[in-house]
């Protein structure tokens, strides 16, 4: 009985560790079985154990192809990551864990699809009621299309659905694409388009993906029925204003443009209202006027013709120049833009006097806008200033008009009067000691007052402008201030021009004495006794030789006395005067003549033939010095009358 129980014991332990062994060791994997995966998203399979402590893991395909993933081991864990998932990881995987010298397997199927976008609509153009457009519905980047199914519904109703069953003989991404044609209609307005796909996964387990874009029918009426209304007239006059409106149907309610025909046929865009208002209207507002009525599927247009009767604007006067008194100036008096002509008069008065009258009577060959006017000359003269020149025209335009058209033009005569009668009055004097003050002032007559302006006349003739007042100041004047001063009195009808010469005199200085070559020679030299004064342009130079017995006056040149071969009795003092008549100037020079160191007779042929020469050449100098002085000559001066030397 015992070994019967220890057989019965040894046996029941035997299959108790047999059952641990089997419960120690398992495999499990996440997804169980199967996995749909979308082409680019990431995807992991998990393969785990237990019963074992440090098992180990390996992946591969069934069919021994790469793996196309990554694999992480940790612990009782194995995971294999997909990232991005892609054909090439079509395939059933199948993890190995082994513990020991126990192995165990097991698979998961991955199956890849793509259908990662939602359904897109396309048009073919706009939605017009009554004209066919193509709607298409596109669903990109399937797969496998084969298990594709789209339908194309207007609201409720299905328009068109497909299934695409078609063989697939490689692994791609395919859009695939529903087309149906159809003609909109009125009641189409707040309906939608609605794109469905569904891609049927698996269908065993009937798993389904279902995508759908909805799209709002924007139903088009193209503009019709388009009109004009005028108000008061299409024809009008000059200056008067129109109110034109324009409406148009369509849907949705059509934009309103009016335009303006060119002569080259091309439309001139005027307003985006429905109103277009014209003012103060002139004839070549007259034409054709374009509404067109725009939405985005169509436009319609209507025209009308505006026409505005011509007498646009009143005369023109105009003057050939400015109004002088009596100079003949020619006046016109011009109507522009005249239709039609041949019923224009013209008139042109003064006052109330008639000056001149013009009836245009010429025949009409043609529809055109013409200019007439008349034109004549007259002499103004300071009693017209004040009246009113009037240009008058009259139109008769129609023979149902009891009184014509008028239109005049007026101008008020104001005659111009050329300055004249300048003068200039100088005070104290126009001849002035330096340092003194001076005023001139000017006056010109004439219409309108001469504006007086004060130059100074250059050197090369042009003048230097000083001064637009009345009168010119002139203070603590110096020797530069001498010149010529012209006054101009000047308006718009001329010029008058005045001249002074103003003087300053300054009295002499800076007077200079010099004996050339030295002051000290010696008996027989040649010397040059010169005076200048260098500040004053004209003075009197007087050259003297002083002695207890009276001064003798010498005949100077230039303020230069030569002596030639001077004598002991030469040696002395000398004394130039310089003066005008604002005062003068004194200057000494001492002369020192020294004798010959032996005093030798050098009379031979030769001296005396020299003396005879210049007993004739004396006389001779004489007559020059006295016709010199006669003739005015600078430098000289005599007792009875003295000349001004400039130096």
């Amino acid at each position: 009985m015992a070994g019967k129980m220890f057989v019965i014991f040894g046996a029941s332990n035997i299959l108790w560790i047999v059952f641990a062994a089997s419960q120690a060791f398992k495999i499990e994997t996440s997804p169980e079985s199967k996995v749909l995966a979308q082409i680019g998203d990431t995807v992991s399979l998990t393969c785990s154990t237990t019963g074992c402590k440090s098992p180990s893991f390996s992946w591969r395909t069934q069919i021994d192809s790469p793996l196309n993933a990554k694999v992480r081991n940790e612990g009782t864990e194995s995971t294999l990551t997909m990232d991005p998932v892609s054909f090439e990881n079509e395939h059933s995987y199948l993890c190995t864990a082994t513990c020991g010298s126990s192995k165990l397997e097991k698979g998961i199927q991955v199956e890849i699809y793509s259908f990662p976008k939602d359904p897109e609509i396309h048009l073919s153009g706009p939605l017009e009621v009554g004209k066919q457009v193509t709607a298409q519905c596109l669903v990109p980047e399937v797969y496998p299309f084969d298990r594709l199914e789209i339908e194309l519904l207007k609201g409720h109703h299905v328009m068109r659905n497909q299934d695409f069953l078609e063989d697939m003989d490689r692994k791609s991404l395919e859009t695939k694409s529903l087309e149906v044609t159809f003609m909109p209609m009125v009641e189409d307005i707040g309906k939608a388009l609605v794109c469905r796909a569904k891609l049927h996964i698996d269908e065993s387990d009937f798993v389904t993906r279902e995508r759908e874009i909805t799209k709002e029918l924007q139903v088009y009426i193209s503009p019709k029925n388009t009109v004009i209304s005028v108000h008061p007239s299409t024809r009008l006059q000059e200056g008067d204003s129109v109110t034109t409106t324009c409406s148009s149907e369509g849907l949705p309610t059509p934009e309103i443009f009016w335009s303006k025909k060119l002569d080259d046929g091309n439309l001139q865009l005027l307003s985006g209202n429905e109103t277009l208002t014209l003012i103060a209207m002139r004839m070549e507002d007259s034409g054709i006027y374009v509404c067109e009525g725009v939405n985005p599927v169509g436009s319609d247009r209507t025209e009308v013709e505006l026409i505005v009767q011509a007498f646009p604007r009143d005369p023109e006067i105009e003057m050939s120049g400015l109004l002088v008194n009596e100079d003949p100036v020619t006046v016109s008096c011009t109507v522009p833009n005249v239709y039609p002509l041949d019923h224009l008069k013209i008139e042109l008065l003064k006052g109330e006097t008639i000056l001149m009258s013009k009836y245009f009577l010429e025949e009409m060959d043609r529809k055109s806008l013409e200019t007439k006017s008349l034109e004549m000359t007259f002499i103004p003269t300071t009693e017209d200033t004040g009246k009113v020149l009037v240009c008058q025209a009259e139109l008769h335009v129609g023979e149902m008009e009891s009184e014509p058209k008028q239109r005049q033009s007026t101008q008020t005569l104001y005659v111009n009067v050329a300055p004249k009668d300048t003068t200039i009055l100088v005070n104290p004097s126009s001849i002035l000691e330096e340092g003194s003050s001076v005023n001139m002032t000017c006056f010109s007559d004439g219409l309108p007052a001469p504006q007086i302006l004060w130059s100074r006349q250059l050197d090369n003739g042009d003048l230097e402008p000083l001064s637009e007042n009345t009168t010119l100041n002139l203070i603590s004047t110096t020797m530069k201030d001498s010149g010529v001063y012209v006054c101009e009195g000047i308006n718009q009808a001329g010029t008058s021009r005045k001249n002074v010469e103003l003087i300053i005199q300054v009295a002499p200085k800076d007077i200079q004495l010099t004996a050339f070559p030295s002051k000290s020679v010696k008996e027989g030299d040649t010397v040059i006794i010169s005076c200048t004064c260098g500040n004053v342009p004209e003075t009197w130079i007087i050259l003297k030789k002083k002695a207890e017995t009276g001064d003798t006056v010498l005949k100077s040149i230039d303020g230069a006395y030569t002596i030639r071969k001077a004598q002991l009795e030469d040696a002395g003092v000398y004394e130039c005067e310089s003066k005008n008549e604002v005062g003068s100037q004194l200057r000494n020079l001492t002369l020192d003549v020294k004798g010959r160191d032996n005093n030798k007779d050098y009379f031979s042929p030769e001296l005396l033939v020299l003396y005879c020469a210049s007993s004739l050449i004396i006389p001779a100098i004489g007559m020059i010095i006295y016709f010199a002085r006669k003739a005015n000559m600078k430098g000289s001066y005599s007792l009875v009358e003295a000349q001004k030397s400039k130096v």
